[in-house]
């Protein structure tokens, strides 16, 4: 790419997409084409189509997506698979159609095995059987891997796909129905602290900025303090306490969703399809126990009270730990580490 080239960002608004877009516009590029999904239904083959056909972007960022925690994925599968398969395939073949000269398609931890050897290699896809909990939003994943593999196999395209493990950042989802865990963390814990400091107008401003999901939203009466306590009691927020779900003793790793930016750029830049291969992990190579986690955000939100397990609730995947050898021999590396990251977050989520 050079500073003039047409780019297309696929879900500019979504956590890596905006970080994306920071990116490229930190590096002087600005020619960005930019759609909001009420602007271009990418679910949809010819709407997709068409804008290609009359944009013609050179290079393209897939990051759109229908993404959500464990209770969203097993909630709503049929949703994940179809979205998240139709985003990306009319993507893949309007890029190809359209001669876009490279893609880059961002994908998740998600598509290993749910037993997979730890860390997890690339070569590990499809070995075995996946994480039921999000199985609909993997098998999307994986196709659209796939997809782009077959694609650059039968037509020459340059499309490569990066597997980015738990991402974390500002324009991050904060809906505790659909968030995933640090958002969803961060957010709980920060409404338990306002509810310890018996600040009803901050709470009431928080659930006015953002939704918190399970239907709520719609039933709150904001001038009632006790029915806004009473929800907050329901998502785990309690004035003596925060309830999390699980045991604790589940690992994640923890990526800034700049620094991912930062990979996605530093590949798109300098890497082609022949050198990345299939799929490329965008990893830290270690991660963290989550109760260790929870203690970390606990001290930078501030939180006072205890932090109390709910052990009939789902861990999900015991360990998510991606093998960071292929990435680190393709010349990059993440600069943000995690507390310094958390802590920007949770300053941009105060703020804003």
């Amino acid at each position: 790419m050079d500073k003039n080239s047409k780019i297309y960002i696929a879900g500019h608004r979504g956590l890596v997409g905006s970080a994306i877009e920071r990116k490229l516009r930190k590096e002087g590029f600005n020619n960005l084409i930019l759609k909001t999904s009420s602007e271009l239904n990418l679910i949809n083959q010819k709407e997709t189509e068409d804008f290609f056909n009359q944009e013609k972007p050179e290079y393209v960022f897939l990051s759109a997506a229908k993404v959500g925690g464990i209770l969203a994925n097993s909630t709503y599968p049929a949703e994940f698979l179809y979205n998240n398969l139709m985003i990306s395939s009319n993507i893949i073949n309007a890029s190809h159609k359209s001669g876009v000269k490279k893609l880059v398609n961002l994908g998740s931890s998600c598509i290993y095995p749910k037993c997979a050897p730890q860390p997890m290699k690339e070569d590990c896809l499809l070995t075995s059987e996946l994480e039921k909990t999000n199985e609909g939003y993997a098998i999307a994943k994986i196709a659209a891997i796939k997809l782009c593999h077959y694609y650059n196999q039968q037509y020459g395209t340059n499309f490569i796909s990066l597997m980015p493990t738990n991402q974390y950042g500002i324009n991050d989802n904060f809906n505790l129905e659909t968030a995933h865990l640090l958002p969803m963390l961060l957010r709980r814990f920060h409404l338990a602290k306002l509810l310890y400091e018996d600040n009803f107008e901050a709470i009431v401003r928080d659930l006015k900025k953002r939704k918190i999901g399970y239907g709520y939203d719609e039933t709150i009466d904001f001038n009632n303090e006790k029915s806004v306590i009473e929800i907050l009691n329901k998502i785990g927020a309690y004035k003596d306490k925060v309830i999390v779900w699980g045991d604790g003793s589940a690992y994640r790793e923890m990526m800034s969703s700049d620094d991912l930016a930062d990979a996605a750029f530093y590949l798109m830049q300098n890497k082609d399809y022949n050198e990345v291969g299939e799929l490329v992990n965008i990893t830290n190579g270690d991660d963290i126990k989550l109760s260790n986690l929870y203690e970390i955000v606990k001290e930078i939100v501030g939180l006072p009270q205890k932090i109390e397990y709910d052990k009939t609730k789902p861990n999900g995947t015991f360990r998510k730990l991606m093998d960071d050898t292929k990435i680190k021999s393709l010349g990059w590396t993440p600069k943000i580490k995690l507390e310094e990251g958390i802590k920007s977050v949770y300053k941009w989520y105060c703020e804003n």
